[in-house]
């Protein structure tokens, strides 16, 4: 799987980077948000714990996937902001990796 970023744009009023990607797996299935969310974590040398994968989106027949993610400056600013669905689908990402490392 690579990862290329498309855009990444400064949000100053939200306290967040807002980050558009493009996901390459050819041969693959389409790549876990977990799996996204660590190669964006090594890429980028953010905290886990502040970014978020809000969507990855497949190409129909294509082995690439159209994404976007968010890091926020604080814990405090993501919580505020995000909404509850994109947090469950990060926790849950968290909840497969501590499964993987036992």
């Amino acid at each position: 799987m690579e990862i290329n970023i498309i855009k990444q744009n400064e949000n100053p009023l939200l306290n967040r980077t807002e980050i558009t990607f493009e996901c390459l797996y050819q041969g693959e299935a389409t790549p876990k948000i977990s799996n996204v969310k660590n190669k964006l974590v090594a890429m980028l040398d953010a905290d886990k714990n502040l970014l978020v994968v809000d969507k990855v989106k497949p190409h129909f027949g294509e082995g690439k996937a159209e994404g976007y993610a968010k890091i926020y400056g604080s814990e405090d600013s993501l919580k505020d902001i995000e909404t509850e669905h994109v947090m469950v689908k990060n926790q849950e990402a968290k909840a497969e990796e501590e499964s993987q490392e036992e």
